[in-house]
């Protein structure tokens, strides 16, 4: 585990400091900066995947950066109470090939008892609904179909 004593403890500010630093708005996101607030056994999720520990969280990272040309993140907004964090996001995917896609999605944040560690993270968003719109053709029949399957 990193050393608690060498990272400031997390607020609303410096959530927002830091995720300003990692998504930047020319080329790679790069998460150096973010990595020591993630606890050694971090549990991240999110609705394609779930990783455990920090070795397959930065791995996972990797493979992200891996597909974007660029990667940029506006929150939208952040509400902090004790040890949990929500924010809000847009998140835009540049890739080599296809347009843009922006998703749209939530994040929440369980902090360790120091607050100075990411224990768990969960994001929320609908990739699928998100690309799909950005389709012709496709956007249309998603839509009517999760209309009729899902209400």
């Amino acid at each position: 585990m990193a050393d608690q004593t060498d990272i400031e403890k997390l607020s609303r500010e410096r959530i927002l400091q830091l995720w300003s630093q990692t998504y930047n708005t020319e080329g790679k996101p790069d998460w150096s900066h973010i990595f020591p607030y993630y606890h050694d056994e971090i549990v991240f999720q999110d609705s394609i995947q779930k990783v455990e520990g920090i070795t397959a969280f930065r791995e996972m990272c990797d493979r992200l950066t891996e597909r974007c040309e660029q990667l940029n993140m506006d929150i939208l907004s952040i509400l902090m109470e004790d040890n949990i964090v929500f924010f809000q996001w847009k998140m835009t995917m540049i890739f080599k090939k296809f347009p843009s896609t922006p998703i749209y999605g939530c994040t929440r944040l369980t902090l360790d008892d120091e607050g100075r560690q990411i224990i768990h993270q969960r994001d929320y968003f609908d990739l699928w609904g998100d690309i799909f719109n950005n389709i012709p053709y496709f956007k249309k029949p998603y839509r009517r179909f999760l209309r009729k399957r899902f209400g």
